[in-house]
């Protein structure tokens, strides 16, 4: 596990860079006393679960500008939208090598002078950015022209957290006053509202990602009760609720192949579920002591997790759920079931006789030769057999 709990800053938030060829890296949001606010860009060492020791990239904010409050990566690693504290909205572009990573900042037009964005999130398509505001402004832009396809002032009374569905056809999002949304993406309107208890408060949303389960997973709070309810996105109705967490949640992820949900609590667990089964399958306790969990998100392509805390900065953990199988070894079961089978044909073929119990020519018993008479009935001869007289 690598982790920093550097008191000089603090990190605010943090998300996973998904580049090609099962590359990863980091990039958090830090605030300092002492120094300007920053984002950094960190590579990650699948080897060592750890991150660099030095970041590959730094951008500086402007002091008029705020901390960076929320982050959100477009699914092509290339581009970081970044909210601040004072209702900044930046976008940066990252490129170049590792070895000479560059970013470069510009502002979003549609996105400034619009007060604090709580939750921002692209869809998975990279086709629209999704931004929520405290004020429970949502904006939805067409990406990459940042045009403005939905503008709902009265969407929420502040917003809570948000998520698009894997085929980016819906957007759920949550309020502070335990009410969820759903939009429908094709015409920018709300769809329906999700059910809830008169005791229950949704929280966090997350759809299923593996594409044959269409589930959205909520963390509610049912009175002094913190559980996980399920619901039917064909539907929209409720499946059914477990508790797989002491404590409320403060945020929640789903790994990118939909195997496992993740949930992280107030006092620093953290919960990794077993989506098949609705099972815990790790539970780590006081991962960050007495502190929220900030930020919870699953590696693109690594059975690890990446968390934050105000009080603990960043850390990188390796999940001690089962291994998933690697393509070499898909490929070597394949080959062996292939040899396999040949060598119980070329077996079979040759005891063919025996197994099927059909004796040998030489075994077979000689049969009498018989000569077959012509019938008169079938003689070929229109006139009939011949008769001596």
């Amino acid at each position: 596990m690598d982790s920093n709990n550097n008191k000089k800053s603090i990190i605010t938030c943090g998300s996973w860079i998904r580049k090609p060829e099962k590359i990863s890296w980091v990039i958090l949001g830090s605030k300092s006393s002492s120094s300007p606010a920053k984002l950094e860009v960190y590579s990650f060492n699948p080897e060592t679960v750890s991150l660099s020791s030095s970041p590959l990239a730094i951008h500086e904010f402007e002091e008029s500008e705020g901390d960076p409050l929320t982050i959100a990566v477009h699914p092509s690693g290339d581009d970081v939208v970044c909210s601040t504290t004072n209702g900044v909205c930046k976008l940066l572009f990252l490129y170049g090598q590792e070895t000479n990573l560059k970013l470069s900042a510009n502002y979003i037009p549609s996105l400034q002078d619009v007060g604090q964005q709580k939750c921002l999130v692209f869809s998975y398509d990279g086709l629209k950015l999704a931004a929520g505001g405290m004020d429970g402004h949502l904006r939805i832009l067409e990406w990459p022209s940042q045009n403005v396809i939905l503008d709902e002032a009265r969407a929420h009374r502040s917003f809570r957290d948000m998520d698009f569905s894997l085929d980016s056809a819906f957007l759920a999002s949550t309020s502070i006053d335990g009410t969820a949304r759903i939009w429908n993406m094709e015409d920018g309107a709300p769809l329906t509202s999700l059910t809830r208890d008169m005791d229950e408060k949704i929280e966090l949303c997350r759809f299923s990602k593996d594409g044959t389960k269409p589930f959205l997973f909520c963390a509610v709070q049912k009175g002094n009760q913190a559980v996980t309810t399920v619901y039917d996105i064909s539907t929209w109705k409720k499946i059914g609720h477990k508790k797989l967490l002491r404590k409320p949640a403060t945020t929640m992820s789903v790994s990118l192949d939909g195997k496992y949900l993740a949930l992280g609590s107030k006092d620093g667990d953290i919960s990794v579920v077993e989506v098949k089964k609705m099972e815990i399958s790790q539970y780590s306790k006081r991962l960050h002591l007495g502190s929220n969990i900030e930020t919870l998100e699953f590696c693109p392509d690594q059975r690890v997790i990446f968390t934050t805390s105000k009080e603990w900065g960043h850390m990188v953990s390796k999940l001690t759920v089962p291994a998933d199988w690697k393509e070499w070894q898909i490929y070597v079961l394949l080959l062996g079931l292939f040899l396999a089978s040949a060598v119980i044909f070329y077996i079979l073929n040759q005891n063919s006789d025996s197994f099927w119990n059909v004796p040998n020519a030489k075994h077979q018993p000689i049969r009498s030769k018989t000569t077959l008479l012509p019938d008169s009935h079938f003689s070929n001869d229109p006139f009939g057999p011949v008769v001596d007289l």
